[in-house]
């Protein structure tokens, strides 16, 4: 009679290992639909930590890959290919102003310098001043505000002094 009381311990144990591993497997798809890194869960004396690998980032496009195209709501200057592109430098969200009551940082229109900052890139929740790096007028702009953007993808085009 002993022996049937262990052996039904060990299925009981064996089954609160199977409903364990159900319940991870869970918090992992959990984790991964909700594109979160790190989970904790404490109950009791019992403690939990869940990590997954972040995914390395390219900042440079397949070979046969396109960028997306990106439409102006400017007016289209003529075609001109003595224009300067400024490019993105990173993957992020392209913000036109420094805040939603601002001024823009540039327009169509206005007179940049190499140190002028054209925009801010938010990348990984760290937001990046973008400097024109030439000089000239900006003649259009390629992405509206809060527009994702890739790395090399044309931010702004310029006409140079």
């Amino acid at each position: 009679m002993s022996q049937k009381k262990d052996k039904n311990k060990y299925s009981d144990t064996s089954q609160k290992n199977d409903d364990d591993i159900c319940r991870i497997n869970q918090i992992l798809e959990l984790m991964k639909d909700n594109d979160l890194v790190e989970v904790e869960i404490k109950h009791g004396d019992d403690k939990i930590l869940l990590k997954r690998a972040q995914p390395q980032i390219s900042v440079a496009p397949m070979v046969g890959q396109t960028m997306p195209m990106a439409y102006s709501t400017e007016s289209k200057p003529q075609k001109d290919d003595n224009l300067i592109e400024i490019k993105s430098p990173i993957i992020g969200t392209f913000y036109a102003q420094p805040s939603p009551d601002s001024d823009l940082f540039v327009e169509v229109g206005s007179a940049i310098s190499s140190q002028t900052v054209v925009c801010i890139i938010e990348a990984m929740k760290v937001m990046n001043e973008i400097k024109a790096e030439t000089t000239g007028t900006i003649v259009q702009v390629m992405v509206e505000s809060g527009q994702a953007v890739e790395f090399g993808q044309v931010l702004f085009k310029v006409k140079p002094e």
